[in-house]
């Protein structure tokens, strides 16, 4: 595992789901982490492991939406240790209620999975930036989507949030390369979280059965899979990538058409 020791990490959408698995993993490799949710109580878990890693967690209440909250939440990261290294974009929302058809789709519900999924990736970095060229360089991961990619019925909102967080991690590739700031992106599959077995009215076996039979490698994917490749795009091993986004989706985007 490659060491973060002395390297301050932002994880948004932190404590839960892949958030959490990510937070974890560079705590464990010695990252100071400030994992943001609104969560509190997910949060708090979260924060106490703090003891048991190599590095630290801090948990802070954000709605990172907000333009204020993602500025003081950079803030926060950066004067703890002067300044922020790696900034994990992950924080996704996709509402029971918003699997609908454009025609029926609320506003008010488009404008918040938009603000949540998307416009707080731009907000993040618009802060995290100035932080990272005092520090010579840095690492922005994204969590789009397969669904960024290939969708499927009843989620306008959450396939134009995942696409446009594809098209905004190339874009800001070009614009931060020249000052040593890579940006990339992780499409997930179908991932064993909280949210996933939601959507399937929390009949876990289910999404387990579901799962196998539409990705090609048989089964569900873990939290901790995604982890693990983000550690891997923030360290110096991934120091040529930039602009990029990796499927980690047991094999959906090769089968092609795999929304029923």
């Amino acid at each position: 595992m490659t060491d973060y020791s002395g390297k301050t990490v932002i994880v948004t959408g932190g404590a839960k789901g892949i958030g959490e698995a990510v937070t974890r993993a560079f705590a464990q490799a010695g990252a100071d982490v400030f994992c943001a949710d609104v969560d509190t109580e997910a949060g708090a878990k979260m924060a106490a492991e703090s003891e048991a890693a190599a590095g630290s967690i801090t948990f802070v209440d954000a709605d990172v939406s907000k333009a204020s909250v993602c500025q003081a939440l950079v803030h926060q990261a950066a004067a703890a240790n002067g300044g922020v290294d790696i900034l994990i974009n992950n924080v996704g929302i996709q509402p029971l209620d918003s699997y609908l058809p454009a025609h029926e789709f609320p506003e008010e519900t488009w404008d918040r999975i938009i603000a949540v999924n998307l416009k707080s990736g731009f907000l993040m970095t618009k802060y995290a930036v100035p932080e990272m060229m005092k520090r010579g360089g840095g690492v922005i991961v994204n969590t789009a989507s397969v669904q960024g990619r290939q969708s499927m019925k009843g989620v306008p909102a959450y396939a134009a949030s995942k696409g446009g967080m594809l098209s905004l991690t190339q874009q800001l590739a070009l614009d931060y390369a020249e000052h040593n700031i890579r940006v990339l992106a992780v499409n997930p599959g179908t991932i064993e979280t909280h949210l996933a077995v939601e959507s399937v009215d929390g009949d876990l076996e289910a999404l387990r059965s579901a799962a196998a039979a539409a990705h090609p490698i048989g089964r569900i994917g873990k939290p901790e899979e995604i982890a693990t490749v983000m550690l891997f795009l923030c360290s110096d091993a991934a120091s040529f990538m930039t602009g990029e986004y990796v499927n980690v989706d047991g094999g959906l985007m090769a089968k092609g058409a795999w929304a029923e």
